[in-house]
């Protein structure tokens, strides 16, 4: 089946999707044991969250990259994604989205959100021809993200571990028998189309 050009694939229920982020041990392990992020996590920094598994594997080296050892999968409501989205702004400017260069970036200040479409990655983290949205939310959302809109934390290190190992082995087949099962997050094309640039 054919990839639409930009889209949102992910594990979902009818309340939750994952999304995915890697920090280091200090960050990470406490968040998976207290199922919230600890008071060490900065809630006035840009946090970007990922739905698509790979996409994150390429972004902390299976977990290998320093400060980035612990990933981490964080079950948020429904809800509080399609708030970030619909109060997002694309994080460049998109000639025929924004009115010109200037009305972005004033949309941008104001924004507690924005959107980047990074190639989506293989099993070998090679770019594929579509994108997956990364998420940045700061301020009042990267404080509701952490406080009101988080319902559960995993720890899926083993996970992000096994799988590359078995790609290292050349055994494609298991290792993508294993990964999280994305699929197209329902969205209304309203709520991405100003996200399409």
């Amino acid at each position: 089946m054919e990839q639409p050009q930009r889209g949102i694939r992910a594990v979902s229920t009818d309340s939750t999707i994952t999304v995915y982020q890697a920090y280091s041990p200090e960050i990470g392990l406490p968040a998976v044991r207290e199922g919230r992020f600890p008071a060490v996590w900065k809630r006035g920094r840009m946090t970007w969250i990922k739905p698509s598994f790979l996409w994150m594997m390429y972004r902390c080296g299976w977990g290998a990259k320093e400060g980035q050892e612990t990933v981490l999968a964080v079950e948020i409501s429904r809800a509080g994604f399609d708030w970030a989205l619909r109060n997002a702004c694309l994080s460049s400017y998109a000639r025929g989205v924004h009115a010109d260069r200037a009305a972005w970036q004033r949309q941008l200040k104001r924004a507690p959100a924005r959107v980047q479409w990074d190639p989506e990655r293989d099993l070998h983290l090679q770019p594929r021809p579509y994108r997956s949205l990364q998420l940045g939310l700061s301020g009042e959302a990267a404080r509701r993200y952490a406080d009101e809109w988080t319902v559960a934390i995993r720890d899926v290190t083993p996970l992000a571990h096994e799988i590359q190992a078995l790609v290292r082995g050349g055994d494609l087949d298991s290792a993508s028998r294993l990964l999280p099962q994305e699929h197209p997050y329902p969205v209304e094309d309203a709520s991405l189309a100003h996200l399409q640039g």
